[in-house]
């Protein structure tokens, strides 16, 4: 998708888009799910991220996944999960990774990319949508309030059932 009129601080709209995600993206998702998680100091085997993103891209009743593009490159990519919750008596999303390159940021691309991620969601009939931000990253919780997302005062537990990805 091209990025509306709608996103006025973008650069041209014929190069910052934003895109469903093919299986052919595979492997751009891959290096870009690698950077991210280099970032935050995990080693992620690349195995491990290609059968991840695989099933998410293969089975659309699992989610989405948007690939961010820009100046021709892939710039970023995020990822819309989809379960039913009895509090909202339907479907929840949960925004389950969104990542853009430091070269890309500041260009609007993570907003234009929630913004599809949003407009999925409501066709889907997700009737809320959930992200886990770290307690320091105060700049991804400022672009998710930006968007309307807000802190609940609920506390996210976890018990994994399984090792997570980057320790595949």
């Amino acid at each position: 998708m091209t990025l509306p009129s709608a996103y006025p601080w973008l650069g041209d709209p014929a190069i910052d888009a934003v895109r469903l995600a093919q299986p052919d993206d595979i492997p751009q998702l891959v290096e870009l799910m690698i950077d991210f998680y280099a970032e935050a100091g995990y080693p992620l085997p690349a195995e491990a991220a290609t059968r991840t993103f695989a099933a998410l891209v293969d089975d659309p009743r699992l989610g989405h996944v948007w690939m961010m593009e820009a100046d021709g490159d892939p710039a970023g990519y995020v990822v819309l999960t989809v379960s039913f919750s009895m509090e909202y008596g339907g479907l929840r999303g949960f925004v389950d990774d969104l990542f853009v390159r430091p070269g890309f940021r500041g260009r609007g691309l993570a907003a234009a990319a929630l913004a599809e991620l949003r407009r999925t969601a409501e066709a889907l009939g997700v009737r809320a949508l959930l992200v886990e931000v770290g307690p320091d990253n105060d700049t991804a919780r400022r672009v998710y309030q930006r968007l309307g997302l807000e802190d609940t005062g609920h506390v996210l537990l976890s018990l994994p059932l399984a090792a997570p990805v980057h320790l595949a």
